[in-house]
């Protein structure tokens, strides 16, 4: 990709998103219906986003989410050497709880956003993604690059939380997809 849209792509391991949607399945009755923030109040409102999410606490570092974690640090790493500004920003951390997000068939995240557009959410810094398995119609459309992710299995993305990375999902008919999101965040120190 180029370096122009500032959309970084990481690859996990297979065997490691096979543990995570293992450990979602595992852990399902505690997944619930996933949410949106409308000016700043959470709501379920299935025509912008249908899934089923499970959080995991950000400072949950057992299997498979050490190795998860590995992965996202080194491919944090590799985003920094590339836009090498972000350094520039005070000191940021996974803060906030992180999901697993199961999307039906037909189901996603259907209308635009962006990651950090209410005073919640405004310390968001940069977002990531990982998509947990294959869905050939599936992936992320992110307006103002006029791009397109493909959701394929592994592959983890990083882009920046504001305005300028406004996306939504390409709401797959034929598949259900699984993926890993979450957000680094400006600490108080």
């Amino acid at each position: 990709m180029s370096n122009e849209n500032f959309i970084g792509t990481y690859n996990l391991e297979h065997n490691i998103c096979d543990d995570i949607i293992n450990f979602y399945n595992a852990h399902k009755d505690y997944a619930k219906v996933g949410i949106i923030s409308k000016e700043g109040v959470k709501t379920a409102d299935n025509f912008f986003k249908e899934s089923t999410d499970l959080g995991i606490s950000a400072y949950h570092l057992y299997k498979p989410f050490d190795k998860y974690r590995t992965h996202l640090q080194s491919s944090l790493e590799s985003y920094i050497d590339t836009y090498k500004e972000v350094n520039n920003y005070s000191k940021f951390n996974i803060l906030e709880d992180y999901n697993i997000q199961h999307y039906p068939v037909g189901g996603g995240f259907k209308q635009w956003h962006f990651e950090a557009s209410y005073k919640t959410t405004i310390r968001r810094v940069l977002v990531f993604m990982t998509y947990l398995n294959d869905v050939p119609d599936g992936g992320t459309h992110f307006k103002y690059q006029n791009l397109t992710t493909p959701a394929k299995k592994g592959s983890t993305i990083i882009w920046p939380s504001g305005f300028t990375h406004t996306h939504k999902g390409q709401i797959s008919q034929t598949k259900e997809k699984y993926t890993v999101t979450g957000w680094w965040s400006l600490t108080n120190e």
